[in-house]
């Protein structure tokens, strides 16, 4: 992704009309192309969590990097560590892709399950260069997983330090006019912000996802419902059983000056 690569704020407004093109607008091949395949990315956002990148001077090396470091803390979150023979679980794989942003304001503004609060609700979030990561389903502890390894492989940038900036031939002190200078490119640091995510088609913030991330799993909430449900039951089943004979009327009258 070069750094004079164009970036374009994500639009939902209703396009223009002019008289000279046919109404609704017909698209090449490729848009055609990456319009359907950002509308089956919305659709499955039912199921499959869509987590928004901002990125920022990043090569086509660096975003293969990138990919393989996400993978590679899949694979580690995929091994099971509960048993004494660590086994690999079925754990999809995420997905992470850079995004034309103009196409995918129009999908988004076509996509009828949202609204246009919540088509513009999540315009607001994109700003910059946009990468999106899907994961094949809600899984708050892969996701952690997910957002350290961006964390450990794109460092934030430390405060008060600027990217370097071209250097013109005629600021070198070694320029000689009428003599072609060697062109140096700047390295550049990459940047990758987290903007915002699409859980079950719910719109949540920077600092929400991160929430959410910390999540149990879903099998362990339920098991939580399901404790706190039957735990009043097994306290007055263990109360009554240990209030034998005589007990039970000294057993039900602390209970009840218990509950004055």
């Amino acid at each position: 992704i070069p750094q004079m690569a164009r970036g374009y704020v994500v639009s939902v407004k209703p396009p223009r009309v002019y008289e000279a093109k046919p109404t609704p607008r017909r698209y090449g091949v490729q848009k055609t192309f990456l319009y359907n395949q950002y509308t089956r990315m919305l659709e499955a956002s039912d199921n499959s969590p869509i987590i928004f990148l901002q990125h920022t001077n990043f090569a086509a090396q660096r975003l293969q990097k990138l990919r393989r470091d996400i993978a590679d803390a899949n694979t580690k979150f995929s091994v099971s560590l509960s048993s004494a023979t660590p086994s690999l679980v079925e754990i999809g794989a995420p997905t992470l892709a850079v995004m034309r942003t103009s196409l995918f304001g129009v999908a988004l503004r076509d996509f009828a399950a949202f609204d246009a609060e919540q088509a513009a609700q999540i315009a607001g979030l994109l700003k910059g260069g946009l990468a999106v990561l899907t994961l094949p389903s809600f899984n708050p502890p892969q996701l952690d997983a997910i957002l350290r390894a961006l964390d450990r492989s794109v460092p934030s940038k430390k405060p008060g330090v600027a990217q370097p900036t071209p250097i013109k031939p005629q600021d070198d002190p070694n320029f000689i006019p009428g003599r072609k200078m060697q062109r140096v490119k700047p390295i550049l640091t990459p940047e990758l912000v987290v903007m915002g995510a699409l859980i079950e088609r719910r719109v949540f913030g920077m600092d929400s996802v991160r929430d959410v991330s910390k999540l149990p799993t879903l099998d362990t909430l339920r098991a939580q419902i399901v404790g706190l449900l039957t735990s009043p039951a097994v306290q007055l089943a263990a109360v009554l059983s240990e209030a034998s004979g005589g007990k039970l009327a000294r057993t039900l009258e602390g209970l009840k000056k218990g509950l004055e």
